[in-house]
């Protein structure tokens, strides 16, 4: 199965009328480190696109960069045991989300209504930014329109 691309993220973007623009960076943004080397930001503002399997179920946890994401939290989240929550390896990613890890966004994803949980860490920063389809294309947003982009929930996924 083919991978979507950067145009599908940022048909996703244009729709949602936020005025939010893509940028390609000539290095790899594949990481949150490299993506704040890149364009030059904090690391705990990369708003990384984590792809889960819960129960057999997809979700997507979009998580401050600086951060890890804790499966105990999820589970607890979702009542079930934590081997019930695992990573989605790389072709799930691109089977169910529609891109490679590296360049998950957290819109425009190939499943309709995947459930988008927000990391509360993200609303330290006005702004923040995330993958857009690729390994070295990303946008800025600000944390409500991250939220509005979404339609995410902001939780607590985050290890302290």
């Amino acid at each position: 199965m083919q991978p979507l691309t950067t145009d599908h993220v940022r048909a996703a973007i244009d729709a949602a009328n936020l005025g939010l623009t893509v940028r390609e960076f000539s290095e790899s943004t594949a990481t949150s480190e490299l993506a704040a080397a890149a364009i030059g930001c904090d690391v705990g503002q990369i708003a990384k696109s984590i792809c889960l399997i819960v129960n057999g179920a997809p979700i997507l946890v979009v998580a401050s960069g600086d951060k890890q994401v804790d499966d105990r939290k999820i589970a607890t989240m979702f009542e079930v045991g934590r081997k019930k929550v695992k990573l989605a390896k790389p072709d799930e990613c691109v089977e169910i989300y529609g891109y490679a890890p590296g360049g998950v966004p957290p819109v425009g994803h190939r499943t309709p209504n995947i459930p988008i949980y927000l990391d509360a860490f993200l609303k330290r920063f006005d702004t923040i930014y995330a993958a857009a389809g690729s390994a070295n294309h990303n946008f800025g947003m600000g944390v409500n329109q991250l939220q509005t982009l979404t339609n995410g929930t902001w939780a607590d996924v985050a290890k302290e």
